[in-house]
């Protein structure tokens, strides 16, 4: 991984709108929790995402007995590991449900199959829908295709086993936040160009869709938010190494980089205003709608990155949570 900071690379610093007062806080308090992500303490921050970020509680995946929590090992890429699939389905027998295929955050280099799970157990407690979630490699030991390439076979053998799992195969939609969003994104791609299977819906929450560092957004937070510019930079060479930036990058690995984005399922796709990843995600809702696809679009003022996930008592967050979770339901129901 190339020792150059992102202090070096882009030694302007961008203005930033400011960040809500009501998320100031929380955003102090998990600064301080979380260490800036360097090789030396991926490690630790691996073991935190693990065991749980302070001031977040585990989640009941039961939800009190609601949902039935299953795991199988199945099979990864060509050449590959088997990958192993987080199955959460309502206790309650009913017809073939619709299927949340979900994919973790974490930069490309943290979290598990369980992180961040929690968001969509409404959706498994209240009958109306199966969650599947993956557990990919991680970089920068299982650098790119691997991560996205494990998402794609788990969200294939998702599809294959509808009658096992008890889902719908034409109701199969794929959501992650941050990483996930991207992973998300580049699987939907993937899924598009080899033509199986068929997604209804996407929703990309925060994504990390660029590695260019082009924007404005990209180089405005310098030690500041939670996914600033130097964790960005960490992030995306732990997954793409010398490439990052250059030519030789795949759409599928940083989906911002697609030429084609048209027959994409319809997408619901969101941001904080300051946030590292807010202009790649508008540009991408832009070009999303260009080509054709339906698009909601959401862009919360004073965001930080995953404000609604680390403070989900302010009032935007709230009416983010209340916004996505809307679109849910109206799209398991479609």
């Amino acid at each position: 991984m190339t020792e150059q900071t992102a202090d070096q690379i882009f030694p302007d610093t961008p203005v930033r709108p400011p960040f809500d007062p009501e998320l100031v806080p929380v955003l102090e308090a998990v600064r301080q929790g979380i260490p800036p992500f360097s090789a030396e303490i991926l490690p630790l921050i691996r073991q935190q995402s693990a065991d749980g970020f302070p001031g977040m509680e585990p989640a009941d995946l039961t939800v009190g007995g609601a949902v039935r929590v299953d795991e199988r090992q199945v099979p990864g890429p060509e050449g590959a590991p088997d990958i192993t699939l987080l199955i959460l389905s309502p206790t309650v027998d009913g017809p073939p449900r619709p299927v949340i295929y979900h994919i973790h955050g974490g930069g490309m280099v943290i979290g598990n199959r369980v992180f961040g799970v929690e968001a969509f157990l409404p959706h498994v407690a209240d009958g109306t829908a199966v969650v599947v979630s993956v557990e990919y490699r991680l970089a920068p030991e299982h650098p790119d295709p691997a991560p996205v390439e494990d998402c794609y076979a788990g969200l294939v053998w998702t599809a294959k086993n509808a009658a096992e799992l008890g889902i719908d195969p034409e109701h199969l939609m794929i959501a992650g936040a941050s990483a996930g969003g991207g992973l998300a994104a580049g699987t939907a791609l993937l899924a598009r160009d080899r033509s199986f299977p068929k997604l209804s819906h996407q929703i990309l929450i925060c994504p990390m869709l660029d590695d260019r560092f082009e924007t404005h957004s990209s180089r405005m937070l310098d030690d500041e938010g939670v996914w600033d510019r130097e964790a960005n930079l960490f992030g995306w060479t732990a997954l793409l190494g010398e490439r990052r930036g250059g030519p030789d990058v795949s759409p599928y690995a940083a989906p911002a980089r697609a030429e084609d984005l048209t027959n994409l399922p319809r997408t619901y796709i969101d941001t904080g205003a300051a946030e590292t990843f807010r202009d790649e995600t508008l540009a991408y809702a832009r070009r999303l709608s260009e080509a054709g696809v339906s698009v909601d679009l959401h862009m919360w003022g004073g965001g930080f990155h995953g404000f609604d996930m680390m403070a989900g008592h302010a009032a935007v967050s709230r009416a983010s949570i209340a916004t996505r979770d809307e679109f849910i339901r109206r799209a398991l129901e479609a």
